[in-house]
């Protein structure tokens, strides 16, 4: 096998605080032939100063006003020249076999995906990490890691997991502009569902920080409410369309539902359209979350009451 190029595209948006963390995680990685693509998508603090002081050859540094992430993220692909991509976010860090480990794994596979472990850390502080076991940390056929991972509505598809081969992503597309909010969900539905297997990595690690304040994740408003109902539903049918089965449409139906449960009481309209869809495909099983009060709240009330209490709680 010859030592293929990796692209890592970045996408960075006022970024300072932690992005020369990202750049060196991924600079430092054990396998060596690497470009690192990064888009400053029009930061208005110091990311783009900082940026232009890494003298690494291996370094391209592109400025555009800003589009959006999913922009960025494409414009960083259309400057890629690697065999294999991976899109990783501006805060994050990757340790250092990870890439080489999702090579080997892969081999000269041209179907197939690689992940990795993952966890979270918070702020600066990297002694917080701790790792995240989920059942999908195996080798699976794409589609059954799509209903395990969707089965619970949490399901972690953060750009940084993956390692890409660009047969892939070339029958797949890039990233859909018209989103912003769980932009990566779609995007990642897309593409497991035009590859045949999921190669878990047990030495690739992610390390997901958290815990930013006015993060892209923690947006509530219309727009991010739209995107996420779009994602969603653009999502669940790259699935559907591969795979119809009462697992597949169960697990689609509880990502629905859980959109119920994240915006409730806000945006009846999309909510409704949203119950509609999981009623079509058969309802769902997926409890409402909350810690215990709003569990016996929830048995007492009903989850919809016990919703708007925690929300008037929240505001006070």
């Amino acid at each position: 096998m010859t030592k293929p190029l990796v692209s890592v595209c970045m996408p960075c948006y006022n970024a300072s605080c932690y992005v020369l963390d990202a750049v060196n995680s991924i600079l430092v990685q054990s396998w060596d032939n690497i470009e690192l693509i990064i888009v400053d998508d029009g930061s208005t603090d110091d990311s783009a100063a900082l940026l232009s002081s890494v003298c690494d050859s291996r370094v391209k540094f592109i400025q555009q006003a800003n589009r959006g992430q999913c922009a960025a993220a494409n414009r960083a692909f259309a400057e890629a020249q690697g065999l294999f991509l991976k899109f990783f976010d501006a805060d994050d860090v990757l340790s250092p076999g990870t890439i080489e480990s999702q090579i080997l794994i892969l081999g000269e596979r041209e179907d197939a995906i690689a992940s990795s472990q993952w966890g979270r850390f918070y702020g600066d502080d990297l002694s917080s990490f701790r790792l995240n076991p989920e059942p999908v940390w195996c080798n699976l056929s794409a589609t059954d890691w799509l209903v395990q991972a969707w089965r619970y509505a949490q399901p972690m598809m953060q750009c940084g997991l993956w390692l890409i081969p660009r047969e892939i992503l070339e029958r797949a597309g890039g990233w859909d502009e018209s989103l912003s909010l769980i932009n990566d969900f779609e995007f990642f539905a897309r593409l497991l569902c035009h590859a045949e297997e999921v190669c878990f990595t047990p030495n690739a690690r992610l390390y997901y920080r958290s815990g930013i304040p006015g993060s892209l994740s923690s947006r509530k408003t219309r727009a991010a409410a739209e995107s996420a109902f779009y994602s969603i539903l653009k999502g669940t049918g790259h699935l559907l369309a591969r795979r119809s089965d009462a697992e597949a449409r169960l697990s689609c139906a509880n990502m629905m539902q859980n959109f119920l449960y994240t915006f409730y009481p806000a945006h009846p309209d999309l909510r409704t359209a949203i119950a509609q869809r999981v009623a079509e495909l058969g309802g769902s099983d997926l409890p409402p979350p909350g810690g215990p009060l709003f569990q016996r709240a929830s048995r007492l009330i009903g989850w919809k009451s016990a919703r708007r209490l925690q929300r008037l709680a929240g505001r006070a």
